[in-house]
């Protein structure tokens, strides 16, 4: 079952959260119940199963329970060498081991399709795992209690496609004991967010939908392309939006004050400042833990120039064009293959608002 992505999700959603409101109204809703409520979705939302190359049927929660019993392993395993003094060397070791589920998950099926190993939510569950062992690396993180670790992975608002939280902001959230006045100021934050959520994803996305994307993308003409690629760009925002807001809102209800992810982007000054509008949770942790390593690297002498500003500045630009070719390879990798396909006007037609889609797959939750 996919998350917000009908009135179902939101019918079998209730089951958790009325109790949650008794509990919290009595002060005295606990981290164990926020741990089970995780549990009971989860096993809701990864109900269905998997057919590996045997044509054995695999349950998706016995994938995800594998997953996540690996990506722990791998995160104990590193805090105790960490506590030992352990290499540099260690910590990208670690890394990479911890990528390789997803990498699996990514690439086998590109070969064999009877190796579908992911679950949806693999990528944005994976980034927080990451997360994690930079916090080990860092000297941020000091013990990692499984039930905790669990709990910041998976924690079901959240599991499908984010926002991606902190796990020292999660932390202080999870052992918070919330007062009933505290519960009812989150509650008022938690209404207000899911009713926008509605308001986005199953109002103005579904109108965006049925009366200006369906018919641009059925009509021919170059004005009705430029007309289809606004009018996508609009239902993206607005359903990935109203997602997000869903997430944050349950977040809040639960206890977990879970960062916002858009800041009004189409009211930006420029493309820098609508790339800090938007999905915001993951563009500030690939700046604060890919981005800027890099330029801290930099400064020690690390790159491709002598003197130590020059060298990062060299370092900071190549990585911003690394985040911005990644940003922008499904709209070349289109438009690239326009011209390989024929000079038909209509093909070209075709093919740029296809291209427009697989831009726009970068910037969206999808997994």
């Amino acid at each position: 079952m996919t998350p917000y992505a009908n009135f179902t999700y939101f019918g079998v959603v209730l089951f958790p959260v009325l109790p949650t409101l008794v509990l919290g109204l009595v002060g005295r809703l606990s981290r164990f119940w926020i741990l089970a409520a995780t549990v009971i979705m989860l096993v809701v939302q990864y109900g269905g199963s998997l057919s590996l190359w045997s044509g054995t049927p695999v349950p998706d929660t016995w994938i995800v329970v594998g997953w996540a019993a690996f990506e722990w392993g791998v995160a104990m395993s590193f805090l105790l060498a960490r506590a030992r003094g352990s290499h540099r060397l260690t910590f990208y070791a670690t890394l990479a081991v911890a990528l390789l589920p997803l990498a699996l998950a990514k690439y086998l099926p590109v070969f064999s399709t009877a190796f579908p190993l992911g679950f949806l939510g693999i990528s944005y569950v994976t980034f927080r795992s990451l997360e994690v062992i930079i916090g080990i690396q860092d000297g941020l993180i000091d013990s990692l209690r499984p039930e905790q670790y669990f709990a910041f992975l998976f924690f079901f608002p959240t599991v499908s496609s984010g926002p991606i939280d902190r796990y020292r902001r999660f932390e202080r959230d999870w052992k918070r004991q919330r007062t009933r006045a505290k519960f009812l100021e989150h509650l008022d934050a938690a209404i207000h967010r899911i009713f926008t959520g509605f308001l986005y994803k199953f109002i103005v996305a579904a109108l965006v939908k049925q009366y200006w994307m369906d018919p641009a993308a059925s009509a021919d003409g170059a004005l009705n392309t430029l007309s289809y690629m606004y009018a996508y760009s609009l239902y993206l925002f607005f359903d990935f939006a109203g997602y997000s807001a869903f997430a944050i809102g349950l977040s809040y209800l639960f206890g977990v004050q879970t960062p916002e992810n858009f800041d009004r982007p189409f009211l930006a000054r420029n493309i820098r400042d609508f790339w800090n509008r938007w999905h915001i949770s993951l563009s500030w942790w690939l700046r604060d833990h890919v981005y800027m390593r890099f330029v801290m690297a930099a400064t020690k002498g690390w790159g491709c120039g002598t003197g130590r500003p020059s060298t990062t500045s060299c370092t900071a630009s190549t990585m911003g064009l690394c985040w911005w070719a990644t940003r922008s390879l499904g709209a070349g990798t289109g438009v690239a293959s326009c011209g390989a396909k024929g000079r038909s006007g209509e093909r070209r037609v075709s093919c740029l608002r296809s291209s427009w889609s697989a831009s726009a797959f970068y910037c969206s939750p999808d997994d």
